[in-house]
């Protein structure tokens, strides 16, 4: 009687197939973590842009005193493969930021905004429930 000393083909063949089967459900689960992730990180931006808004408002009493620029933060840097920053519209008394995603981050939310009142949005997206999923 001879005794083992690997193991066959056959049992590598099931081990492949078994590691196989595993990642194809962990790795689209993954990729929506990291979607979900970044839109989050994107919402935290749009919340810090708003913060700065505000505090120009209360420094100069008019949303518009540095023109239709947004002040270069951490975050914009981070996501910038995945966001673009913008002002929407702006004027004396009233913003609308806005973050849309690029091509990495197609999730369905579309552009995300947020408005001086505090009003959250997702262009292209129609009920309540789904701005707040996209938020």
């Amino acid at each position: 009687m001879r005794k083992s000393k690997g193991i066959t083909l056959v049992e590598l063949m099931v081990a492949v197939a078994v590691i196989g089967i595993l990642a194809s459900i962990a790795y689209p689960s993954y990729q929506n973590y990291v979607l979900r992730a970044n839109r989050a990180a994107a919402t935290a931006c749009l919340m810090e842009l708003a913060q700065l808004m505000e505090r120009n408002y209360m420094q100069s009493m008019s949303y518009n005193s540095n023109g239709s620029v947004l002040p270069a933060t951490q975050c914009q840097q981070e996501l910038t493969a995945r966001y673009t920053f913008a002002i929407a519209a702006i004027s004396a008394r009233t913003f609308t930021l806005s973050a849309a995603p690029t091509s990495l981050q197609s999730d369905g939310c579309n552009t995300l905004t947020l408005n001086q009142a505090g009003q959250k949005g997702a262009r292209g997206v129609t009920t309540a429930a789904a701005v707040q999923a996209c938020w």
